[in-house]
């Protein structure tokens, strides 16, 4: 029967919500509770994509980084070069500036196609990873509310018995917050870390880390409206996240992933982490 229900998905219209539904079903005919079943396709899918993305995504991110120095010394040759045409030609403040800017655009794009390390590239598992949350997360939904039957069959019937501990059904909203609450709390902890691991941020980026945050405490009161299978969810995302956040400042993991040194690296992130943490929110108060 859940072979045949399975079946019946797999045809959908709308392949990246079939690939997830696949993927929890067959989770779930490897014999595992419900529950088990989403903690067991979360890891899964973090292990196998966004975890080989982040990595890739840091790779990009230091060979850009690395390539600062050069950048830097670019850029002052060029300002001395065209400040000694506009002196020669009687360029305007205005001229002078449009020539820096355009030339040194062009001569950056050259640094990143020799090293083939393009910040865009960087972005890939943000393209990748949010499609698949939403996907999963739709899933689930479906689920829940009971949109996928067959037969009498219906997988919502299943989960109203699948759940575990304080939430034995996963068709309900925990009314005891626990899940919504460690949702965002977990959130907040990676936008807290990622802020840490950021020396002099920009006024735009302390405007996107604010936006976070935001968007982490507004998870909340939207955790707690939803079925407990779509909060478990949630949570296992952000804390294989969180864990994946900490993997990747591990010197030895970052070797093995042939990350480039940089400057900015330690040799004991999880201490700088720490002490950064602890400056911050306890020793000030």
């Amino acid at each position: 029967m859940l072979c045949r229900l399975q079946g019946r998905w797999l045809r959908s219209p709308r392949p990246r919500l079939r690939q997830a539904l696949g993927v929890l079903l067959g989770a779930h005919a490897a014999g595992l509770p419900w529950w088990g079943s989403v903690v067991l396709s979360t890891a899964a899918l973090r292990a196998a994509v966004t975890l080989p993305l982040a990595a890739y995504q840091h790779y990009i991110l230091a060979k850009v980084e690395n390539l600062q120095p050069e950048i830097k010394t670019i850029a002052r040759h060029l300002n001395q070069e065209v400040a000694m045409h506009a002196r020669q030609f009687g360029w305007s403040k205005r001229v002078a500036r449009l020539t820096y800017l355009k030339n040194m655009r062009r001569l950056v794009s050259e640094l990143y196609v020799r090293d083939n390390c393009h910040p865009f590239k960087a972005t890939v598992l943000v393209w990748v990873q949010l499609p698949m949350w939403i996907f999963m997360s739709v899933a689930l939904r479906n689920f829940s509310t009971g949109t996928t039957r067959s037969e009498g069959f219906s997988v919502q019937e299943q989960l109203a018995a699948g759940g575990v501990l304080w939430f034995p059904d996963l068709t309900a909203v925990d009314s005891t917050w626990i899940l919504p609450i460690s949702i965002g709390i977990t959130n907040l902890l990676i936008v807290e870390i990622s802020a840490l691991q950021k020396l002099g941020m920009s006024r735009f980026q302390t405007y996107v880390t604010h936006f976070i945050r935001a968007l982490s405490v507004l998870m909340v009161p939207v955790a707690a409206t939803v079925p407990s299978s779509l909060a478990l969810y949630w949570l296992c995302s952000s804390l294989i996240g969180l864990l994946q956040n900490l993997l990747l400042r591990s010197p030895g993991f970052r070797r093995l992933c042939r990350i480039p040194l940089t400057k900015s690296d330690s040799d004991t992130p999880y201490k700088d982490l720490f002490t950064a943490f602890y400056t911050k929110f306890i020793s000030r108060k």
